[in-house]
């Protein structure tokens, strides 16, 4: 029987715009060398593993670290269903000691605004630089703060399924750049009943020229920066901010 986070975890799935998985998918090929010696690659959390089996489908030798053990949980059995060998570990990616070394790291789905303020952000830079081999290749993207300035604020999606209910609201909150997602989801239980879960999910970002100093300062020799997926600048309406960045 699945516990209640498993059943959580795949209503994330469900809401997921899957199609985003491809988007990050053809950047970071498009963005990673094609060297057959370098194929480590550490997806820092991970999740529930979708992005994971689509790197280990291009090729990749592939560790996914996550905070959550339940979504490893489903991680594990989404890479075995999907035939892949996948090493996934339970871990923060502000300690990344026991990680290993890799060619490649990437962070996607925004999830260096959830680190609380810019001295994690910096560490977690650091750490990443630390399991890096030479020449190594960091890929991460982040809200925008347009993204969190001005379309966030105020946002409100709500989802109605069979088995579940979803409510989401997002609000400014007190930092620059930083907002709260309220999350509100009903899910139907094995005897029919509706079970009600809470989550509040906090996210900060930061100016372009942050990211660059606390690259700059973790040791990256060079970065670019690029916006929605694509290999292009940001411009003042980007959302989303990807960074590529060498060691």
């Amino acid at each position: 029987m699945q516990n209640n986070y498993e059943k959580l975890a795949s209503v994330y799935d469900t809401i997921m715009d899957a199609s985003l998985y491809d988007l990050w998918t053809d950047f970071s090929l498009r963005h990673l060398p094609k060297a057959n010696n370098r194929k480590r690659l550490l997806e820092l959390a991970c999740g529930t593993g979708i992005q994971s089996v689509r790197f280990a489908q291009a090729g990749f030798e592939v560790t996914g670290l996550d905070l959550s053990q339940d979504m490893l949980a489903i991680a594990e059995k989404r890479a075995t269903s999907a035939k892949q060998e996948i090493n996934f570990m339970q871990g923060n990616m502000l300690d990344l000691s026991q990680a290993g070394v890799f060619d490649f790291v990437t962070c996607y789905s925004d999830s260096i605004c959830y680190m609380q303020d810019e001295i994690d952000v910096g560490d977690v830079f650091k750490e990443v630089y630390h399991v890096l081999a030479n020449d190594g290749i960091f890929i991460f993207d982040v809200h925008s703060t347009y993204q969190t300035d001005e379309l966030f604020p105020g946002y409100s999606y709500h989802e109605n399924a069979d088995d579940f209910t979803m409510v989401w609201d997002t609000y400014a909150d007190a930092v620059p750049h930083s907002v709260v997602h309220e999350l509100t989801f009903f899910i139907q239980e094995e005897d029919g009943r509706f079970s009600r879960f809470d989550e509040i999910h906090e996210e900060r970002t930061y100016e372009i020229l942050t990211y660059d100093i606390l690259l700059e300062q973790a040791g990256f020799k060079s970065f670019k920066v690029y916006a929605d997926f694509e290999d292009k600048v940001p411009t003042e309406t980007s959302k989303r901010w990807f960074f590529v960045a060498q060691k």
